[in-house]
């Protein structure tokens, strides 16, 4: 049994007062720009902090929320998924629109469903999207997208997705994982890297998506395909540094604000 399945099955194996509990699932989205990030960090607002703090009203007890991940400070979410245990005696509420009139207008909660012990936000979770957003004209970014996208000035993106299909498969990142998290492997399995055009031509959306992301891998992997867009590095070059397996070879991280994690996926969700 691997590390993520023991420790999976370790917290399904609930003490006798969780007989008075129900877990439920929560969709959520928000905007990040004023947030320190998901997790909770002293002095700083979190969204995990927020929806604690509003959860714990509402269930009449300090409660604790467990999200599929950490965003950083600044990333958005349109499918952030996080479970919560309840008592049962709780469920009658309409957990849906009673924390959406409590809650910031920046975080909002999509979606509630009720869900098994054996369900775990982040253990269960099967694969992770998040989006990219570039913007080519400093000059003509929308006021409404300014928040969401970087300027990035024009760009080869011919020669990015030659570099992206580099990065697509299994692979071990290290060259793309930031300092701040103890993991047992950086061997990761990107599905898919995807480039569309947003609202505009200037805008143009990555879509990243994997079995898993090590701290900061995407916006390590953008930070990259910058480089190759501005003619800085070759797409071969790509390849060369996700194979040197060190994150001094690689560029700078691109910033946070054009980050979004779209949608967690699991077991249940398949059809």
């Amino acid at each position: 049994m691997g590390s993520k399945q023991k420790r999976h099955h370790e917290l399904c194996a609930l003490p006798p007062e969780y007989c008075a509990l129900k877990r439920i699932r929560l969709t959520i989205a928000y905007e990040g720009t004023d947030f320190c990030g998901w997790q909770i960090q002293k002095g700083q607002p979190s969204i995990q902090e927020c929806l604690e703090t509003h959860l714990s009203v509402l269930c009449g007890r300090p409660t604790r929320i467990f999200g599929s991940g950490r965003t950083d400070s600044g990333v958005h979410a349109l499918g952030q998924v996080a479970h919560v245990d309840i008592l049962a005696d709780r469920t009658h509420i309409p957990w849906h629109k009673a924390l959406n009139a409590m809650l910031p207008r920046s975080v909002r909660i999509l979606e509630v469903a009720n869900v098994g012990f054996d369900f775990h936000a982040r253990y269960s979770c099967l694969s992770k999207t998040y989006s990219y957003t570039m913007w080519t004209n400093p000059d003509y970014v929308l006021p409404q997208r300014r928040r969401y996208v970087w300027d990035t000035g024009p760009l080869d993106f011919q020669a990015m997705d030659r570099a992206a299909a580099y990065l697509v498969g299994q692979h071990d990142f290290k060259s793309f994982q930031n300092l701040g998290t103890d993991v047992q492997s950086t061997i990761r399995t990107i599905t898919r890297i995807e480039r569309s055009s947003g609202i505009t031509d200037h805008e143009q959306v990555w879509t990243f998506s994997a079995n898993g992301f090590l701290k900061q891998m995407v916006r390590n992997m953008v930070g990259l395909l910058y480089q190759v867009g501005r003619g800085k590095l070759s797409p071969e070059q790509a390849k060369e540094i996700l194979e040197a397996r060190d994150r001094s070879l690689a560029p700078a991280t691109a910033p946070a604000k054009g980050l979004c994690l779209e949608y967690v996926e699991y077991p249940q969700d398949k059809k």
